[in-house]
């Protein structure tokens, strides 16, 4: 059988369903991944896009959603007429720019006005023309919820009791469902939608073939039009985007999203179904007269953000020259050659930028101790199993699978450490005993959504947890992966890898070590500390714990490495590499937490009697510092930083238990630089808890691998945090998830709804961007500096396309360090910061607004 393609070519059969199939398997890798709420990190909604400038993804978010990118004109308008943005600012961003860009004048007198942008219309869009349509929902609103419903309890596998069967698929599944609702017909104003079922194409393939065929629109914009199509409800494609990121980590396809593309377009042979003849025809002449004209449009909205790029630019160039200020002050040849004497503490952090005001203040208390900034999954690229659950869970960043397994053992000093000895099975066998009396308690109370819900049917029973979220109390952080085991285990759990040889548990152990540049100079006491966060009744909890690995903690990697270190066969066998680590030293593992900024750590049973003593000396320091860190945070938190030490740790600790707080802690917010250099070019800075902070060493890295490696994996992390936050601030209605106060979370990790409908909403809350007066978050792109020879950079760059679109495209900034000098990568070549003055030292830096 032959077809007749758009241009009115003939097309055997198989041709027209390849090409269907290119234009649909396009459409869907524009969708980002959305990680469960349990394994939460940060993503880039636009990181399939980032072959494109960010003004021509910003032109097509416009054109094919009405998504905006860039910062609102009200926004930047408010910044402008306040002072925050300046005429420095404005000209700064203006150089950037290509020769005949707007002037100035033009830039300011736009902000008046919002940007004329076209948008180009769907089919349902033009079917919708009853005149008493705005009584009722729009069919696009009406669709995009009976879609998101079917989604909902599809995926659940967590929170209902009954389960549906998923036998033939989501768009089986989606038919079947259809045909029961009797509701969403009402929704619409189509009473007779139920006779229309007929109209239903049989499978996938049918409804992609069914619209583009009917629509006959050109080819060239057969995938434009579909990811329109997608961005309707993007939170579901974003969670289908998800699963197929998973497939493809096990070397597998997965059909979700395609599914759902296809039930979406079927839905307009539904809505065709009950239109006239010649209605159907005009409704397909707006259709193809408004995407015959889809490059046009794409051009002009290109053309018309011109502007909100210069704009957007002067946000990023208020922040780079107040960070050009401090680094200029920070890295003088004093402190560049810092003192070669033997530190008395190491501590490794996280890059987070909590970590970068709890590392100043412990700097600033103790001279003795040298802190440093490495990923905070410390190099294992491990998966979790809690002792006796099957809770198996990754704990690295989403960009990368787990190769090792890590397990609880039951170890006391010197105790038995068998496979599978007594003490494990004694404390498996009786958490398995309690979570056999909890377990239809804990899926009722896990997640807010179900909790209150629960609350009617718990009765009396309940209002013991209630209690404490309304009178919280200063209890310290929990640790879930303990729950259920007894007491008298708890201190004796310990994470431990599995199934590693002595030969692989060296070799882990020096690729780590060279990475954090701990081969040599070692302190007696080297402390590993992760972070993690502290709330209650808060499904976004994960997303503050770490905003890169999997939304974990780092306390499992950081005491697994600890002990890993401190293995004295280890130890032995990394002699034979090079690798004599002195016999004083001793790693100990710790965690940050970021929500009352204390430091805890594990395992300190373990250690021998001077290690104690020296991590007993810290506890004042961890205790003035902390005060410090917290003082700073307070102003943000609401909170007076006059208040008594003690009482405003309580206050902190409260927050931390409150089941009604919003904002136990600010996360990330505020994030926007990434420095990978030694501790010097820093250390004297005061970068307010926006910077992610690497240690590199350029003269230990001759063959510039390990830069690769920091510019390939931590880099593309921060730039995900990065733009989750911008994302979220600058389009709060389509890549942020709402008003925390509304959520209901669906399927019990899947995400949340905000009420009890519309689609799946990705992104960060409301709450977690603003404190109810302003936005907390300034959506300004990550500048990294990097403190490596320019030919180093330079052949990442030429090596790794990805890196090289990030940079060519707009999507962050690249600076270097050229001794006492910052240069910025633009257009191929390093030139002089846009600032005159980022060069010159100062006494003292000036404060972020």
């Amino acid at each position: 059988m032959d077809d007749v393609s758009a241009h009115g070519v003939l097309l055997d059969d198989g041709r027209l369903q390849q090409r269907i199939d290119d234009a649909c398997t396009r459409a869907c890798s524009a969708i980002a991944p959305a990680w469960p709420l349990d394994r939460a990190i940060a993503v880039n909604p636009h990181w399939s896009r980032i072959g494109r400038s960010v003004r021509a993804v910003a032109a097509r978010m416009a054109v094919l959603a009405g998504i905006p990118v860039f910062p609102s004109r009200d926004y930047i308008r408010e910044a402008w007429q306040s002072g925050a943005l300046s005429a420095a600012d404005l000209d700064a961003a203006r150089a950037l720019q290509p020769s005949g860009g707007p002037d100035a004048a033009a830039c300011i007198a736009a902000l008046e006005q919002p940007a004329a942008l076209p948008r180009l219309p769907l089919l349902i869009d033009v079917l919708d023309d009853d005149p008493s349509r705005h009584e009722r929902l729009s069919w696009r609103q009406a669709i995009t919820h009976q879609v998101s419903q079917t989604c909902a309890a599809y995926f659940d596998e967590h929170q209902a009791d009954w389960q549906p069967e998923r036998a033939g698929g989501l768009y089986a599944f989606w038919r079947d469902t259809l045909s029961h609702d009797h509701g969403i017909g009402v929704l619409m104003g189509l009473p007779d939608l139920s006779r229309r079922l007929h109209a239903l194409p049989a499978d996938r393939a049918q409804a992609e073939r069914w619209v583009l065929e009917r629509l006959g629109l050109p080819e060239h914009v057969w995938a434009d039009y579909l990811e329109s199509v997608l961005l309707t409800v993007n939170g579901w494609a974003s969670w289908c985007a998800y699963l197929g990121w998973e497939a493809a980590q096990r070397g597998e396809q997965d059909p979700h999203l395609r599914d759902l593309l296809a039930i979406r377009l079927a839905w307009g042979a539904l809505l065709l179904e009950g239109k006239a003849d010649e209605a159907a025809q005009r409704s397909f002449a707006t259709v193809q007269a408004a995407w015959a004209r889809a490059p046009l449009a794409l051009a002009q909205a290109e053309d018309a953000l011109r502007i909100d790029e210069v704009w957007q630019a002067a946000l990023d160039a208020r922040y780079q020259r107040q960070l050009a200020l401090r680094l200029g002050s920070a890295s003088s040849p004093r402190a560049l050659e810092g003192a070669a004497v033997r530190p008395e503490v190491q501590a490794a952090f996280c890059i987070d930028v909590r970590s970068e005001p709890m590392r100043r203040a412990l700097e600033a208390v103790w001279p003795g101790i040298r802190t440093l900034g490495f990923a905070g999954f410390f190099g294992l690229p491990i998966a979790y199993t809690p002792l006796a659950t099957d809770a198996r869970r990754p704990q690295l960043p989403g960009l990368l699978a787990p190769a090792i397994e890590v397990s609880d053992r039951i170890e006391g000093a010197g105790a038995q450490t068998g496979p599978a000895h007594d003490l494990d099975r004694a404390a498996g066998a009786a958490r398995g005993r309690q979570f056999a009396g909890q377990r239809s308690w804990r899926a009722a109370s896990r997640w807010p959504g179900a909790a209150f819900s629960f609350v009617e049917a718990a009765g009396v029973s309940y209002v013991g947890k209630l209690a404490r979220w309304l009178r919280p109390s200063r209890a310290a952080r929990a640790r879930d992966h303990l729950d259920g085991l007894p007491s008298r285990y708890r201190a004796l759990c310990r994470p431990a890898l599995a199934g590693l040889d002595l030969d692989s548990r060296a070799a882990l152990a020096a690729r780590v070590l060279r990475a954090m540049g701990l081969e040599r100079g070692l302190a007696p006491l080297v402390l590993l500390v992760g972070h993690g966060s502290q709330s209650a009744n808060n499904a976004h909890a994960a997303a503050l714990d770490c905003g890169a690995c999997c939304g974990q903690t780092g306390e499992v990697n950081a005491r697994a490495l600890a002990r890993l270190l401190n293995d004295a066969e280890v130890r032995a066998e990394l002699v034979q590499r090079g690798l004599d680590l002195p016999p004083d030293t001793v790693f100990v593992a710790g965690l940050h937490n970021t929500t009352t900024d204390e430091i805890e750590g594990f395992d300190l049973d373990l250690l021998p009697a001077e290690a104690q003593a020296r991590w007993n000396a810290l506890a004042p320091v961890f205790a003035q510092a902390g005060d410090q860190v917290r003082r700073e945070r307070a102003p943000r938190l609401g909170l007076d930083p006059r208040t008594g030490h003690g009482e405003l740790l309580a206050q902190l600790r409260r927050r931390a238990n409150d089941g009604a707080q919003t904002r136990p802690e600010w996360g990330l917010a505020g994030n926007a630089a990434f420095i990978i250099a030694s501790r010097a070019r820093s250390e004297s800075a005061v970068l307010d808890g926006r910077t992610f902070l690497h240690d590199y060493d350029s003269a230990s890295d001759p063959d510039g691998s390990l830069l690769e490696l920091l510019m390939t994996a931590p880099m593309l992390v921060t730039h995900w945090i990065n733009w989750q936050y911008h994302a979220s601030t600058c389009a709060p209605d389509h890549f942020g998830s709402g008003n925390k106060l509304l959520h209901n979370v669906v399927g019990g990790r899947i995400g949340v709804f905000e009420g009890n409908g519309g689609d799946l909403r990705v992104g960060l809350s409301r709450q977690s961007l603003h404190d109810g007066e302003r936005w907390v978050h300034a959506p300004v792109r990550l500048t990294v500096a990097i403190d490596a020879p320019a030919a180093a950079i330079e052949r990442v760059l030429a090596t790794h396309a990805v890196v090289r679109q990030l940079v060519d495209h707009g999507w962050l900034h690249l600076w270097r360090f050229d001794g006492a000098r910052l240069l910025r990568y633009h257009a191929g070549q390093w030139q002089d910061l846009p600032f005159s003055d980022a060069a010159v030292p100062v006494a003292s830096a000036p404060t972020v607004q």
